[in-house]
């Protein structure tokens, strides 16, 4: 795709958005198709983010909570928070059909494997959940995970059929073509160094030109560096890491998934693969240290799957990279109501793709006039988190304790 030119020069719009990943892409995309002026200013490249180094994974669900935790934190408000989830792997796949937007998408599921009897019960439970909701889920049992997977170490799980994988460089690429389409203007190497409130609008500046919009969405995620005052302390960073491997022989691995779902079983130290349009296996994984973690994780990750897929002779890795994801300590999707037209989201929490491009709908419809307060998403006035120079470091520092859990959990079951 041909670079979007630097900012050059003073422009306006109904709406600047700031950031090129999914949420930044999608917001632009919805709001221009409902008749809005959009202007997205990238600092790097489209996709440079995490929106372009994660696994591809389509997940249409949350992190860590289900349907029943949420109404009862949230009420009746629960309920779009829950549809928007419910419905964000149809939303991606939807754009992509209808942009025709060349990913290689495949809408075929999403598993998540259960490694304990605990975990299992919370399978049958989730499919209880989402299934009331009319969703495409169903309880697997050992069999049946093992057909879908081609690995014989699971006592069972769950398959959400609306989920699937992507290249999500592609995805991201297509979305920027369709947002330009629907006459969005884009310009990337366009990063914000002043933002200001100027009479009813805000001027961003960037070195090459300015923008001046009525409403602004900082849709950086896990980047938001000094955008904002005190925006980058409202979240945990997590860097993670994925790899993909050489093309696999056809003789190796014949019965991993056959049906090319994505797997992301239930441990705390998840294991998670899947396959890309050649054949090559793509996993991922987190530091516990950062020195060195560049070479050394990715070797760790290559090791884990030769491991859990029963491959020995698994090919050598031909490329290695990592992200940053934004963590809410709640896990859930958040907008923070940073200033009057201002407004920051956070959506990731480890299901970056779906939620990300479903709260780009919901921004859309408030920079086209909606009230803040009917947003599926939590609304929250800006937060710091208690320590954050010590607390960023939590889920790094506890994946030791991570995996001893998952040790003992194997261990029990083996007794």
């Amino acid at each position: 795709m041909a670079p979007f030119p630097a900012l050059a020069g003073p422009v306006e719009a109904d709406l600047l958005v700031v950031g090129g990943g999914f949420a930044g892409l999608s917001t632009a995309l919805h709001a221009a198709e409902a008749g809005l002026s959009v202007v997205l200013i990238e600092a790097h490249r489209i996709a440079w983010g995490a929106s372009g180094r994660n696994a591809g994974f389509v997940v249409p669900n949350f992190a860590k909570v289900d349907p029943d935790d949420l109404r009862r934190v949230l009420g009746p408000k629960a309920e779009r928070l829950i549809g928007m989830a419910a419905g964000s792997g149809d939303l991606v796949f939807d754009l992509i059909r209808r942009h025709g937007i060349d990913c290689d998408a495949v809408q075929s599921g999403w598993i998540q494997p259960s490694h304990s009897a605990a975990a299992l019960a919370k399978a049958q439970s989730r499919v209880r959940q989402w299934g009331a909701l009319g969703r495409p889920v169903e309880f697997l049992d050992r069999a049946a995970v093992t057909a879908l997977t081609g690995v014989d170490r699971w006592l069972g799980g769950w398959i959400d059929r609306s989920g699937g994988t992507i290249n999500p460089v592609g995805y991201a690429r297509g979305l920027a073509r369709a947002a330009r389409s629907a006459e969005a203007t884009l310009h990337e190497q366009s990063p914000v160094t002043g933002l200001r409130r100027d009479g009813a609008d805000w001027l961003a500046q960037t070195p090459g030109g300015q923008v001046r919009a009525r409403r602004v969405v900082l849709a950086t995620n896990a980047y938001a560096d000094r955008l904002w005052p005190g925006l980058a302390q409202g979240f945990f960073p997590l860097r993670v890491f994925q790899v993909t491997t050489e093309p696999l022989p056809a003789a190796m691995g014949q019965d991993l998934l056959p049906g090319r779902q994505a797997v992301s079983d239930s441990r705390r130290n998840l294991f998670t693969f899947r396959f890309d349009r050649d054949r090559r296996l793509i996993s991922g994984g987190m530091h516990i240290l950062s020195p060195g973690a560049t070479m050394r994780v990715p070797r760790a990750i290559h090791r884990r799957m030769a491991r859990e897929l029963g491959l020995p002779d698994l090919p050598p890795l031909v490329y290695a990279w990592s992200g940053m994801a934004s963590v809410m300590p709640d896990y859930l999707p958040r907008l923070v109501d940073l200033a009057p037209g201002l407004v920051a989201g956070f959506a990731c929490n480890g299901r970056g793709i779906a939620m990300s491009t479903a709260m780009g709908r919901e921004l859309a419809r408030w920079a086209g006039g909606a009230d803040l307060s009917e947003s599926a998403i939590p609304v929250v006035m800006p937060k710091t988190i208690p320590y954050h120079g010590l607390a960023r470091m939590a889920p790094n520092a506890l994946l030791p304790v991570s995996m001893v859990k998952d040790a003992l959990d194997l261990r029990q079951r083996r007794g």
